[in-house]
């Protein structure tokens, strides 16, 4: 026979037991990784992208990127959909936003949660398009573009006033997270990083895996940036040497050149298996 404490203290390890087991930390979803064109910009100058690149003419790819696993359906940005934009800049093929997801098989009330890399026109212009994301943005970006931007000596170029209003709108509903700072961890295996001052508080994201991917946005315009060595645009000209210092973290981060995916180049729609507009990266 047990003695009587004997056996009390038995029940109350497994009680331990059981109960560290309940709260043991969830193992890393193995993300996919896919890049949607939903448009193409025809014709912009290499210089105007990358800092002191040449002057030759190419077509941008106009892109946002799904990522799932874990229970999430998850955009990096949200491209664009008001008119005043197609109407000052052309587009070839151009395919609403949450349409273009669609062809990836995942419908706009699907999405879970929208990371915005910055707040220009074309990577946050389609937030109110995806009416149950939670979407999350860095606070140094949201608290410039509701209040400084404006301001006598405040810089909001290519920053659209009703996308702003759709950001405060969001915050009032419950629906907007402000990821505070550099190398945190917004979801299980996907972190956001800062430093590229693309925008005021740009953001990228490292995707873990086997393997692991770096989702550079507009803070990496093209693989020719990577390659060259040579800045994206970014908010000011003394960003510059912080940019080309971000690109090689990035690739410290990814493991790879190769697994660092630039903003807008249409060469990740032959580097990666391609159907359609759907790129699969992994």
């Amino acid at each position: 026979m047990i003695p009587m404490k004997a056996s009390w203290l038995a029940i109350l390890c497994a009680a331990l037991l059981a109960a560290c087991a309940t709260i043991a930390p969830a193992a890393t979803p193995e993300y996919s990784i896919q890049a949607i064109l939903y448009s193409t910009s025809p014709g912009v100058p290499t210089s105007a992208l990358v800092v002191g690149g040449p002057s030759d003419k190419i077509d941008l790819a106009m892109v946002v990127w799904l990522i799932r696993g874990g229970g999430h359906t998850i955009l990096l940005d949200s491209g664009f959909h008001r008119e005043t934009f197609l109407k000052e800049f052309p587009m070839k093929d151009y395919l609403r936003p949450d349409q273009a997801v669609q062809t990836a098989g995942v419908q706009p009330a699907e999405v879970t949660d929208i990371v915005i890399s910055h707040a220009h026109w074309d990577h946050m212009g389609g937030i109110d398009l995806f009416p149950k994301a939670q979407v999350w943005i860095q606070k140094e970006e949201y608290r410039y573009y509701t209040t400084d931007a404006w301001q006598p000596g405040g810089d909001h170029g290519g920053i659209d006033p009703e996308d702003v209003k759709q950001l405060v709108q969001l915050n009032t509903q419950g629906r907007l997270h402000l990821v505070d700072g550099d190398n945190v961890e917004i979801l299980p295996g996907i972190t956001a990083y800062t430093g590229s001052r693309h925008t005021y508080a740009s953001q990228y994201l490292r995707i873990a895996g086997t393997p692991t991917y770096v989702l550079a946005s507009d803070n990496v315009y093209l693989y020719f940036n990577l390659t060259s060595h040579l800045a994206s645009d970014t908010f000011t000209d003394a960003d510059h040497p912080v940019n080309i210092k971000n690109q090689t973290r990035m690739i410290e981060l990814a493991g790879s050149p190769d697994r660092v995916v630039p903003g807008h180049d249409l060469l990740q729609f032959k580097k990666f298996p391609t159907q359609g507009r759907v790129a699969t990266i992994k």
